[in-house]
């Protein structure tokens, strides 16, 4: 009973799932048809932006790009697509620098992840939404990203010319002379101030000194010092004392019977 009963369930769902497929292929069938006509429409197609196509490097107006070779985007790579080298250079101010040699790229081995984008610490990466790609061989897959040629570096700024060492000592002894000058000057008028006291300020009268008043002193109690206490000797009991008898002295000379 239990199995013609299972038999029947599983026959309404596999009725159910057709007709749920049915509905969907007659909605589609009714629908209007939209044909891309590719590649006649390149000029009209439209691409999302967010389309991860290829890794690109983000050049300024200048043709510069932000990449420091600091390799971390060549870490995070799960597949190890990316592939830098670098070079020490020489500034024009006599200091080195390391600058971005080589940025290989194998558009084949790439996963899109973007993960060398969102751990960029430059902002130096971005992912175009050019999508032909296609190609014959896989070598034409490897690409070097940093293929414009960079701009030259600017001239530092020259060195300012040493002053003469006669015209250097010449600007410090005038300038220690119109220091002694001002300082004089100061002197002289505050020594001129202390001389002729002005009439605004009066001079204070000198008042006499008070002498201070002597507060007496609270007069200092003798300390009386406790007198021992004498014990009393209590009075010891007389003990009775039995008087014990006299020894009886015997006499040399016997008393005759």
């Amino acid at each position: 009973m239990g199995s013609i009963k299972e038999y029947f369930s599983e026959a309404a769902k596999g009725l159910k799932s057709l007709v749920d497929g049915m509905v969907v292929t007659g909605k589609e069938l009714v629908t209007p048809k939209i044909t891309e006509q590719y590649p006649e429409n390149r000029a009209t197609l439209q691409i999302a932006d967010r389309f991860r196509a290829e890794l690109t490097l983000i050049y300024d107006s200048e043709g510069r790009h932000k990449c420091i070779g600091c390799r971390i985007c060549e870490m995070n790579c799960p597949n190890g697509t990316i592939q830098l080298t670098t070079k020490m250079v020489d500034l024009p101010d006599g200091k080195k620098k390391r600058k971005l040699d080589k940025y290989m790229y194998d558009l084949g081995s790439c996963t899109f992840c973007m993960l060398c984008v969102t751990t960029c610490p430059q902002d130096a990466l971005e992912f175009s939404n050019d999508f032909e790609q296609a190609t014959f061989t896989r070598d034409s897959l490897l690409k070097q990203l940093n293929y414009r040629p960079e701009p030259k570096e600017e001239p530092a700024a020259p060195p300012k010319p040493a002053i003469d060492p006669e015209k250097l000592a010449k600007i410090k002894a005038e300038a220690l002379a119109k220091a002694a000058k001002i300082k004089a000057e100061r002197e002289a008028a505050a020594a001129a101030a202390a001389g002729k006291p002005t009439a605004e300020t009066p001079k204070e009268e000198p008042q006499p000194a008070v002498e201070p008043k002597e507060e007496p002193k609270p007069a200092i109690e003798p300390k009386v010092e406790p007198k021992p206490e004498v014990k009393k000797e209590e009075p010891k009991p007389e003990v009775d004392k039995k008087e014990e008898p006299k020894p009886i002295e015997k006499s040399d000379k016997e008393p005759a019977e």
